[in-house]
Order: structure tokens, then C-alpha cells, then sequence
């Protein structure tokens, strides 16, 4: 027979152990919730886990004390069938601007023609202070017959550009690539 004050006492043994993992249970969700914040705080503090924070760039090199215009032109060599353009015919930034300019070419003719873009600049000394970063003068440029593409050119003046200089002028020529007509690629 089953002593009743037995399982009575077991009961309430098995309701208190309950309780018991019921309160740790809690406490740990809370310590686990909590401790979100606190890595956040942590991390933020020593510099770890940066990888998912943005990064802010300034650029310090930039000299807001003076100006430039620059202006673009553009030519195409007589024996190549293309029209060429410069989206903004000049832009005006700072020494030490990181500046961003799109150009547009066309292929007129009905067959795949190459060429190459050769810059140029004046004043002569603005060369020597010119990055570019990105240009579509880097490589040679094939065109399907009636395409039209837009190519950016990147660049930076440097700071160094004397004074006295306020205005450049930036030219491209597209001259056709001999023994690349009609060949695609």
C-alpha cells in the first residue's frame, strides 16, 4: 500500500524541483539576453568584431582653400566612323577631390571597329599632378556596329598643382586600332 504522507512529500519535492528549474531556467534565458548589449559594449570598446561596422572615410588631403575647372575635350580621328562625348563638358572640384566623369562613344559604321583613347592636357605642368584612377585610355575599345557606351574616367589633382594654376583642359583622341576591323573582341 502507498503511504499517502509519502507521496504528499514527493509531490511537493517534485513541484519545488520545478520551481527550481523553472527560476534557473529564467535566470539563464535573462543572463543570455543580457549579455547581447554587453558583447556589443565589449566589442565596441576593444575594437573587436569591426568587420561589421562601416567604415567612415574622409578624406583629409583634400584642399578646400582653392579650386579648379576642368574642362574635356574630345576628337576622334578622322578615319573612324565614331562620335565622342564628354557628359559634362567641364566640372569644377578641389585639389586632392576624389572626381568621377562619364564619356560617350558610338560606333556609326555597320561593321565592329577598335580604337584607342590617347589623353593629353594643358598646361603641360597639370600632368604631372593628374591621377588617374580608373579611364577608359587604359585599354582598347571594341564596338559592335550602332553601340553606344558610356565609359567613366576617375581621377584625382594633387594638391601639389602650383597656385597659379586654376583652369585645365583634359583631351582625348580616339585613334582607330590598325588590324583589329571586324574583329570582334
Amino acid at each position: 500500500m502507498v503511504n499517502p504522507s509519502t507521496s504528499a512529500g514527493q509531490g511537493r519535492a517534485n513541484t519545488a524541483t520545478l520551481r527550481k528549474l523553472l527560476v534557473v531556467a529564467c535566470v539563464m534565458f535573462g543572463f543570455g539576453f543580457a549579455m547581447v548589449p554587453f558583447y556589443q559594449k565589449l566589442c565596441e570598446v576593444t575594437g573587436l568584431n569591426s568587420v561589421v561596422k562601416r567604415d567612415s572615410v574622409t578624406n583629409t588631403q583634400v584642399d578646400t582653400s582653392r579650386s579648379l575647372t576642368m574642362e574635356f575635350d574630345t576628337n576622334i580621328r578622322s578615319d573612324l566612323p565614331w562620335t565622342f562625348r564628354p557628359l559634362e563638358r567641364t566640372v569644377r572640384f578641389h585639389p586632392g577631390e576624389l572626381v568621377q566623369v562619364e564619356f560617350e562613344v558610338r560606333n556609326n559604321s555597320d561593321r565592329v571597329l577598335t580604337a584607342q583613347a590617347i589623353p593629353s592636357w594643358g598646361p603641360q605642368v597639370a600632368g604631372r599632378h593628374f591621377r588617374k584612377l580608373d579611364c577608359f585610355c587604359f585599354t582598347q575599345q571594341t564596338l559592335q556596329p550602332g553601340e553606344v557606351r558610356r565609359m567613366p574616367v576617375v581621377f584625382v589633382v594633387e594638391t601639389t598643382l602650383p597656385g597659379d594654376v586654376t583652369y585645365v583642359t583634359m583631351s582625348y583622341t580616339f585613334f582607330q586600332v590598325e588590324g583589329r576591323n571586324g574583329a570582334a573582341g
